[in-house]
């Protein structure tokens, strides 16, 4: 349907009517034309009946063109039907670490060894394409914790924040308890009760202002669920100091604190995962993805579309009319 933004403007549509009867009034008290005889008015009535259409057609313009310019102002749009917008009521937010332990190459992907936050990406960033209708949000975490982007529709700019993330940009460290309370902190304003926190890390909470546990408190008390995933392979091969003796094989994965990551997951009715390979963590992944989606009302969204510029279109045509009549009645005239 149609619908008009500023309806009172059509009050304005008699306001040429009005004036020019008030200027009539005023001319009234004017004394008439006498004219003794219509004798040399005669031969001229073909012509004022010519001028008559003329000033007619002129006025209708100008009448149009008032109306066009009225209707416009109007705002008229055109209203769509209702449509519901794909929504599962789940509110998400990936915490991930970016450390620089994150930079330790025992992620294997097409028989080539990469960093762990490479293969992290690759992995979230198919996970958060499947999330279409969900609010997800992101925090990036190391020494401090900064919201990358906020609970949002969006998840192409979100997936790119992720992409363009490097290791170490938010320190060297692991602060667990600030990347949990910033999370909760997001959440907390949410008005529905089933949320989830994703966290990612491949160490323990070694800095920061907020305990993993208190954290996990707080979370648990907003009925906040948190799953924890530990990243990072348990075995690796490096060349051994004396090359003649071989390998020497050690556990990349020794700083990991998968006794505090679990409790942080126990104490909000969540999951511990842990995640040595690509493989295993895209199976944690699809795992997460297959979560209750939370009741919430779905958004309506009615499409519009603005109907000003036919107006305008309209007015500007009858201009162009009422100024195309004088010019084609100038040859006329001078042949006359």
């Amino acid at each position: 349907m149609i619908e008009w933004i500023w309806p009172l403007a059509f009050s304005l549509l008699p306001l040429p009517w009005l004036v020019r009867r008030f200027l009539r009034e005023a001319k009234q008290d004017r004394p008439a034309l006498l004219v003794p005889s219509l004798g040399p008015f005669v031969g001229s009535v073909k012509d004022e009946v010519a001028e008559w259409k003329h000033l007619n057609l002129k006025l209708l313009l100008l009448w149009l063109i008032w109306v066009s310019l009225i209707v416009a102002l109007a705002r008229p749009q055109w209203t769509g039907d209702p449509i519901t917008l794909p929504t599962t009521g789940r509110d998400l937010m990936l915490a991930v670490d970016i450390s620089g332990s994150m930079a330790t190459e025992d992620m294997m992907i097409n028989g080539e060894y990469v960093d762990r936050l490479t293969a992290v990406k690759l992995v979230v960033s198919d996970f958060v394409s499947r999330r279409i209708g969900d609010r997800v949000g992101l925090i990036l975490f190391g020494t401090n914790a900064y919201l990358q982007a906020p609970l949002t529709f969006d998840l192409k700019t979100l997936d790119r924040f992720l992409l363009e993330a490097p290791v170490g940009i938010a320190g060297g460290k692991t602060a667990i308890g600030d990347a949990i309370g910033l999370a909760v902190k997001r959440l907390r304003q949410r008005p529905q009760q089933d949320k989830v926190i994703i966290l990612l890390t491949d160490g323990a909470n070694n800095v920061g202002e907020v305990e993993p546990r208190k954290a996990s408190e707080l979370a648990a008390n907003d009925k906040i669920k948190i799953y924890t995933i530990g990243v990072g392979a348990d075995e690796m091969r490096l060349p051994s100091i004396f090359g003649a003796f071989g390998n020497r094989v050690t556990n990349p994965s020794a700083d990991l604190d998968e006794r505090t990551l679990t409790e942080i997951a126990e104490t909000t009715s969540g999951a511990y995962f842990r995640a040595k390979d690509p493989v295993k963590l895209a199976e944690i992944y699809n795992l997460i993805d297959e979560l209750e989606p939370a009741d919430q009302e779905a958004e309506v969204f009615r499409p519009r579309k603005a109907l000003s510029f036919w107006a305008l279109s309209a007015a500007i045509l009858a201009a162009f009319a009422f100024f195309l009549i004088d010019l084609y009645r100038r040859p006329i005239a001078q042949q006359e």
